[in-house]
């Protein structure tokens, strides 16, 4: 099938990792309420969805891909720090211990109909000191990342063990974007 994908996200993360798959693309970010009180692996689906909904209702036709990822400390959401000091509050829950990331991805293939998926993985800190957490929060890289970090960046230094995609982790886990594009009629390409 030779229909248009869009990417519906700003990550530049997400357009380089959907870039692995050979498959052409545009991008435009979707606008909509990412608030969810869903558990863990509905409301990433659910954020999602208004996603795709919202690029395909402008787009017809078009397949839609979009993502959301949300981090999970004890069952709680780690959202995005409103500010350097819920960034800190953040990073400070994370530290000596393994926290959950859980990405969903829903592709809304040309006639409307939902693909959608969750991936989850579990991340490990080792000890941050608190100079430590307030140095990385300095260099602005947690400020627009689900619980304030990027294991691509700087905070990989602190991550000592991942069990699962560490592309769920960068915010598009690449083994299931690939079987819901495909479920969707799109060819990835070798």
């Amino acid at each position: 099938m030779n229909t248009q994908l869009i990417l519906a996200s700003a990550s530049p993360r997400r357009r380089e990792l959907l870039a692995l798959t050979g498959v052409p693309f545009t991008v435009e970010s979707a606008d909509v309420d990412e608030s969810c009180a869903l558990p863990m692996k509905e409301a990433v689906v659910e954020i999602s969805r208004r996603k795709a909904a919202a690029i395909a209702k402008a787009h017809p036709g078009c397949t839609v891909l979009a993502s959301d990822t949300l981090v999970f400390v004890d069952d709680t959401p780690l959202g995005k720090p409103r500010d350097e000091a819920d960034a800190f509050r953040m990073l400070s829950s994370l530290r000596n211990r393994w926290h959950q990331v859980c990405t969903g991805v829903v592709v809304c293939d040309s006639s409307g109909l939902m693909h959608t998926g969750t991936d989850v993985t579990d991340v490990h800190f080792t000890h941050m000191t608190d100079e430590e957490i307030r140095r990385y929060i300095a260099t602005g890289e947690p400020m627009d990342k689900a619980g304030a970090y990027a294991l691509q960046g700087a905070a990989g230094l602190w991550i000592d063990q991942i069990r699962g995609s560490s592309s769920c982790v960068i915010g598009l886990p690449l083994d299931l974007t690939r079987r819901l594009l495909e479920e969707s009629g799109i060819e990835i390409l070798p």
